[in-house]
């Protein structure tokens, strides 16, 4: 899980294009789709001098971008959409929380996409940033991954709606995909808390508190990835009466709607989980109570025991001339099988009381 780090002091113009990721060693490369319902055109290595010449305004024009760390090239896309540069800058900006803006007829949405570090109680985090403007939807990835390879599938085989429906629909889609990677990050997450939960029913290492907490560090960051999505989502619910932004269909609201539910959904597993997490902690304690109780018990019933005894010999520890038993030929015999008697009378009596 890679944490967001302020620097004191530091003094950044709003838009100053910088790139504050760490994936600064990946070429940029560039993926477009020009279709509707009859036609497609798929133009991979695109380079941004091809945009004037390949974007169709009749039809949906798709723009993926891999790797944001090539300034010129997110300039000249900008420069092409007529986007203002603080939008430009928060794209590259991969510090900033999940938001939705809307700024004359430009629709900007950047999102936190999390999955799990294979072999790793880790999570990765990856900002994907999408602009809509008049049928354009451009997409940007830090890296190159397959989020979104079976929509360009279902592009290309026509499968669904995807090829009937405005880029609207499918910026719907692309959103889906990426909240797709938070519930596998989560059954992760919720696999290997559960896995510590039976491993705490029979030990009580202190490493496993660690990992604990550790995961309680985990839901908590989902928890703040998942909070400023669902206000965003929620948002674009909101546009539904704005006859000024129409940048999404009246129709294709109810899509957003729904994206908007699996939001709520997610946050509520993810308490469900942080509370299944208190039960461990709480379970942990009580496991390291209960066994130093036990020890505590054992060693307390152990004195018990030897308390009547260690008086008897105290007795016959002090140095008076007038004691009989010292003279008497069987005394010894008779004060050792005294105790001996005790000790077993004790220890019955306490296994009837069920003190130990």
């Amino acid at each position: 899980m890679r944490k967001i780090k302020y620097k004191k002091g530091r003094k950044v113009q709003p838009t100053l294009l910088e790139y504050t990721g760490v994936h600064k060693q990946i070429k940029t490369e560039l993926q477009l789709f020009v279709y509707d319902t009859n036609d497609l055109t798929e133009y991979n290595e695109f380079r941004t001098e091809q945009l004037q010449k390949c974007f169709d305004s009749s039809k949906v024009n798709w723009l993926n971008v891999h790797g944001i760390n090539d300034i010129e090239t997110i300039k000249s896309i900008g420069d092409f959409l007529t986007v203002d540069n603080f939008m430009l800058s928060d794209i590259l900006n991969t510090t900033k929380r999940t938001k939705l803006e809307e700024y004359h007829d430009v629709l900007f949405f950047n999102i936190k996409s999390l999955l799990p570090i294979e072999n790793s109680d880790n999570i990765n985090m990856e900002q994907i940033s999408f602009l809509l403007k008049n049928g354009i939807l451009v997409s940007f990835q830090e890296k190159r991954s397959d989020f979104f390879a079976h929509i360009r599938e279902r592009i290309r085989t026509h499968s669904g709606i995807v090829r009937d429906k405005k880029a609207d629909y499918l910026l719907y889609l692309l959103l889906d995909a990426v909240m797709e990677n938070f519930y596998i990050t989560i059954e992760s997450e919720e696999d290997r808390v559960e896995d510590l939960i039976n491993l705490s029913k029979s030990n009580t290492n202190p490493e496993i508190l660690i990992q604990i907490e550790k995961h309680r560090d985990n839901f908590n960051f989902l928890k703040r990835s998942i909070i400023p999505l669902r206000d965003s989502l929620y948002s674009i619910k909101s546009m539904k009466d704005d006859n000024v932004f129409n940048a999404v269909e009246h129709d294709n609201y109810s899509f957003f709607a729904r994206l908007h539910q699996k939001s709520l959904e997610l946050l509520e597993q993810v308490e469900y989980d942080m509370t299944t997490l208190d039960s461990a902690s709480n379970f942990y304690f009580s496991s390291q109570n209960h066994k130093m109780n036990e020890v505590i018990k054992t060693l307390t019933v152990v004195s018990v025991f030897f308390m009547p005894l260690t008086f008897i010999v105290g007795i016959y520890g002090m140095n008076f001339d007038v004691m009989p038993e010292l003279r008497w030929r069987y005394g010894y015999f008779m004060i050792m099988s005294f105790m001996f008697f005790l000790l077993i009378g004790m220890i019955l009596y306490f296994k009837k009381k069920k003190w130990f």
